[in-house]
């Protein structure tokens, strides 16, 4: 689907659907929507405001026939809800709304013009743009039968030249970003089959504008990154740990971005029931994110040195499998007791994290889908932040909430400590069945050394098995909004 700004009146525009919007308990309509209802005879008045009470609630919506009284086939009247409530965000859900609506009764060119709203016009160009990719996206890769109903034109109309302007460049943005997210769900949604740990390091070695260096097991052996190691241990498929490097001239900050890559989880021999199992594909979600967030840097070209690294390997219960009971070696020289081995991610991260401290960065952001503790919290409506940088946390929620991404802040009590204490070893690899999310977030915390550090985990947001707002069911590229934006604003 294109995605097109055009500075023309809406009711013109040859279309197969043209998209007007009311808000809820809307008695006369004004601007954009009283010209087409004009153009139309008053149809819309008379129809579906006085005759069939058409509410205006969030995403309702009503067809009309046009009758050749204006170029386009039909208007999609969208209801916008209650004024107040209307956000950045709820256009985004809307414009996916409008993109399924459109899918469903075929239409191949839409003009949507929801008249004067609230916030800039390049806001509005931003998240109209993403909400129409995201709602358009499937994953059909494996399908014999593919979607043959495609969208090929998506234009947003402006009477106004300046606003136009405004509006194309937030489209512009608004492409890129969701053509990321796009990137990182196909990649979170393969089957484990295709998307091993060689495979993410093919991808890494493909993104253009950056440097890459992949490290394969002798490599990772030599750098003494045993946690990492001995979760790998068990598959048959060889581990690769993946830097990826932007370095533009004069950086403002140097930053690292770590994305956990366990790409496929069985638990190893602590292993999971068959039903947990089945989604464990998306265990490279925080991966995925990574490795598009250092795709799409080259577009926007920011003025920011980035580091993009990825542990990548499958926890698998083969006969060299890790154990219950072995006591691992990271990369910093801490000693972990492995207590259980379907806690393996946070071994993974572990030897990262050591890694990007050791590059001299002033930031370190990993993303993982971490722990069924955090899913149990926070559902599916929000991902679970900690760190050791309040200014950081903050920024990170408030850029997320902007792009419709929420994060939860957890506490990391020092208390939590105290289930992570070994009589053989340093530390274990996992506490209580209390307060998992933070545990975690306080065992990662050892790894880090003279760096601001955040810990997003996306257990409960990576993966959802049925649609949420915008989101299709499935992988949902979460994170990649927060990370590129966040990087823009530095």
């Amino acid at each position: 689907m294109e995605i097109k700004v055009l500075n023309a009146e809406l009711k013109e525009q040859v279309c197969d659907v043209l998209v007007v919007g009311m808000y809820e308990k809307t008695d006369i309509l004004k601007g954009v929507a009283a010209s087409v209802d004009e153009a139309l005879g008053e149809i819309i008045t008379k129809f579906v405001i006085e005759n069939d009470k058409f509410d205006a609630k969030f995403g309702s919506t009503y067809i009309l026939q046009t009758y050749n009284k204006i170029p386009a086939n039909k208007v999609l009247v969208v209801g916008l809800g209650e004024k107040e409530k209307f956000t950045p965000n709820k256009l985004r859900e809307l414009s996916a709304k409008i993109v399924k609506k459109a899918l469903g009764i075929k239409a191949k060119k839409i003009c949507i013009d929801l008249g004067k709203l609230e916030f800039e016009p390049s806001l509005s160009g931003q998240v109209v743009a993403e909400g129409a990719l995201i709602g358009e996206y499937s994953f059909d890769k494996y399908k014999s039968k593919k979607e043959t109903s495609k969208i090929e034109e998506f234009i947003l109309v402006e009477k106004e030249v300046e606003k136009s302007v405004k509006l194309k460049l937030g489209a512009e943005k608004g492409v890129k970003i969701a053509m990321a997210m796009a990137f990182a769900r196909n990649l979170a949604n393969e089957p484990a089959q295709y998307a091993t740990p060689t495979k993410l390091a093919e991808v890494a070695k493909k993104i253009e504008g950056v440097k890459t260096k992949i490290y394969e097991k002798d490599d990772i052996e030599k750098m003494e990154m045993g946690a990492f190691l001995a979760v790998s241990k068990g598959s048959s498929e060889f581990p690769k740990f993946i830097h990826i490097k932007y370095i533009p001239q004069n950086p403002k900050k140097k930053i690292a971005i770590i994305g956990k890559g366990v790409t496929f989880d069985s638990g190893g021999l602590d292993i999971k029931p068959a039903s947990s199992m089945l989604t464990m594909k998306d265990d490279m979600s925080g991966a995925a994110c990574v490795l598009s967030v250092m795709n799409t840097l080259k577009s926007f070209n920011p003025n920011v040195e980035v580091h993009g690294i990825i542990a990548a390997c499958e926890n698998m219960p083969g006969g060299s499998a890790y154990k219950p009971g072995d006591v691992l070696t990271a990369k910093n020289k801490k000693t972990i007791e492995v207590d259980n081995t379907d806690a393996e991610g946070r071994l993974t991260l572990a030897d990262a994290l050591c890694y990007a401290c050791e590059l001299g960065v002033d930031e370190i952001i990993d993303i993982a889908t971490l722990t069924g503790a955090c899913m149990v919290a926070l559902g599916t409506q929000a991902a679970g932040i900690m760190g050791n940088n309040q200014e950081l946390i903050d920024k990170l929620i408030k850029i997320g909430e902007a792009n419709g991404e929420r994060f939860w802040q957890l506490p990391m009590y020092e208390e939590y400590k105290d289930g992570l204490k070994s009589d053989v070893a340093d530390m274990k690899n996992t506490g209580s069945r209390y307060g998992g999310a933070s545990a975690a977030g306080i065992f990662l915390q050892e790894f880090v050394k003279d760096a601001a550090w955040v810990h997003l985990d996306i257990a409960g947001v990576a993966f959802l098995d049925k649609p949420q707002k915008e989101l299709t069911k499935g992988a949902t590229g979460v994170g990649v909004r927060t990370l590129i934006n966040y990087i823009l604003s530095i």
